[in-house]
């Protein structure tokens, strides 16, 4: 299981932990910041690898056990823990992957249904649901920032926080235009739909990014929060909108019962914004960006979901398709990253 040098890793993790101490090294706070991040991500992928060493062993004993005692029991363990195994492997494998500036920070995704009304709002859910289901099976934590229903079903945007190492550099290659093929349960006469919804994925600034931004370009608005059943709505005006007047970019957050720190959550969304636009555009200050490169191109999918004539979901990027289309739509996409990071290595 080579899949990469385990004791390279061991000795970077010994090289970085021996800098932290030194007294001096803890008044730079960047890079402090910045060490103890990638010393954390080292441990972690060290001890993913003793899991799955660990793991490895376990299977090796319970097939020799299954092979002298032949019980129908034992092989449906087996077969659980091979799986179970091969999914751990394939993690691992997507770890080697991601090298990027930003893939180890926790990472802010946004949904936005396309035209369409209430089938590209029901669609936008889906996909919402199915990325909570992932975050959840690979060890993620979710948090809702900010959140319009749809009129009659669905919603009409959402704005929620994965937050866990990597996260970023998993769900990056998500970012994109999906699309939906079925035959749409609003609709009485039976017909086929095809729905579409936008996927916004930044990197979640942290301390160490530095991104100065004028306060006089900033409009701030309060108002009240509001939601699905109850459980998103605030009797106070504690949600904060932000707008960047020079870009027109706009954030919003109601996910906390403070107005400060529904502003301060707005404030980190906003950076993670502009720090994407500033790279897009290739500009060396915030007060350069025009903010022309953030309209969605409706139409230019990155994966289709297809569930009527037949099943299948395909990356259009990478070609990688399978044909468990529930599978997909309860969290499984794993596979799909893994192509993606591979196809952009």
């Amino acid at each position: 299981m080579n899949l990469f040098d385990i004791t390279k890793l061991k000795k970077e993790l010994e090289e970085l932990e021996q800098k932290t101490n030194n007294p001096e090294f803890w008044q730079d706070i960047e890079l402090s910041t910045k060490t103890t991040k990638q010393i954390n991500a080292l441990k972690a992928r060290i001890e993913n690898y003793s899991k799955i060493e660990n793991y490895l062993k376990n299977v090796t004993e319970m097939n020799e056990l299954v092979e002298l005692e032949k019980e129908e029991s034992l092989e449906e363990e087996l077969s659980k823990s091979i799986k179970d195994l091969q999914k751990q492997i394939s993690k691992l494998e997507i770890d080697t992957l991601l090298s990027g500036k930003y893939d180890i920070n926790n990472a802010i995704l946004t949904l936005h249904p396309g035209a369409g009304g209430t089938e590209s709002c029901d669609w936008a859910q889906m996909l919402y649901r199915m990325y909570t289901r992932w975050a959840s099976d690979n060890g993620y934590r979710v948090k809702e920032l900010d959140f319009l229903e749809g009129e009659e079903a669905g919603i009409k945007s959402v704005t929620f926080l994965v937050e866990g190492q990597y996260a970023y550099g998993y769900l990056k290659g998500e970012m994109g235009v999906h699309r939906l093929v079925r035959i749409s349960p609003f609709d009485s006469g039976g017909r086929r739909h095809t729905s579409f919804a936008s996927l916004e994925v930044l990197p979640e600034i942290t301390e160490d990014i530095k991104i100065d931004i004028n306060p006089d370009d900033l409009r701030v608005d309060t108002y009240r929060a509001s939601g699905a059943g109850g459980q998103h709505i605030n009797k106070t005006s504690s949600a904060v909108r932000i707008t960047h007047i020079p870009t027109n970019i706009v954030v919003s957050c109601q996910s906390e019962r403070s107005q400060i720190q529904n502003r301060e959550t707005a404030m980190k969304m906003l950076k993670s914004k502009l720090l994407d636009l500033k790279e897009k555009e290739h500009k060396d200050k915030i007060e350069d960006l025009k903010g022309n490169q953030m309209d969605i191109a409706w139409g230019s999918q990155i994966r289709s979901y297809v569930f009527c004539p037949y099943t299948m979901v395909k990356d259009h990027r990478t070609n990688y398709e399978v044909g468990n289309v529930q599978g997909v739509m309860d969290g499984d996409l794993n596979e799909f990253m893994k192509a993606y990071l591979k196809n952009n290595k």
